[in-house]
């Protein structure tokens, strides 16, 4: 069985529609860890140490938030600026988090095709996401495809972040129980709720 943490940010959550009913699903998983960020630490007074065992007692961490700006919400670029510390994550005997695997969560308000050389956004939704990727490499982690929704804005309560929602619940669950295909998973760009890399149970 993986150890998950995931690890959710969202400063507005009072009119998240999206990332609220995906924390509440993850909440529902067991034998997981989740994190509220913004309600966890309120004043961005970050326990490094705390965190820093955190990340060394899990396998896989995965960090869930709505793309801001084309980055992660603030107090998330404080938490790695802060946990992710030179001779801990990176650089000299930086070897800690070696092995272990980076997954995101993210929600965005364009249309798929708005994240494309031709759309508004002029870039796919990866490139953006570039930073994060690196971060892990840099930390000697595994990045694997992002569990994404796009149009979050315009997504509707009776169709899709439900689907969604339960989605993140399963990856979740098959992250947790060894079943997730991440071989599979890395050679995407994205993955969705409706098409989801699991391994069937032998």
């Amino acid at each position: 069985m993986a150890r998950l943490i995931v690890y959710y940010a969202h400063p507005g959550q009072r009119f998240s529609r999206a990332n609220a009913a995906m924390a509440k699903a993850a909440r529902s998983v067991d034998r997981i860890t989740f994190v509220d960020l913004y309600a966890e630490y309120p004043r961005h007074d970050i326990d490094v140490d705390r965190e820093q065992q955190r990340l060394l007692d899990h396998d896989v961490i995965l960090f869930q938030f709505p793309l801001y700006w084309y980055s992660t919400p603030s107090l998330l670029k404080e938490w790695q600026d802060l946990v992710l510390q030179h001779g801990f994550a990176f650089g000299h005997k930086g070897d800690r988090l070696a092995g272990k695997r980076m997954m995101l969560a993210v929600t965005a308000g364009g249309a798929d095709d708005a994240y494309t050389a031709e759309g508004y956004q002029n870039f796919p939704l990866r490139v953006f996401l570039a930073p994060l990727e690196q971060t892990a490499r840099l930390c000697g982690m595994s990045f694997t495809a992002p569990y994404v929704l796009y149009g979050a804005l315009g997504a509707t309560e009776t169709d899709e972040i439900p689907r969604h929602s339960k989605g993140f619940a399963d990856l979740l669950t098959a992250i947790r129980d060894d079943l997730y295909d991440f071989t599979s998973a890395d050679s995407r760009e994205i993955v969705r709720f409706d098409d989801l890399p699991v391994l069937q149970r032998s």
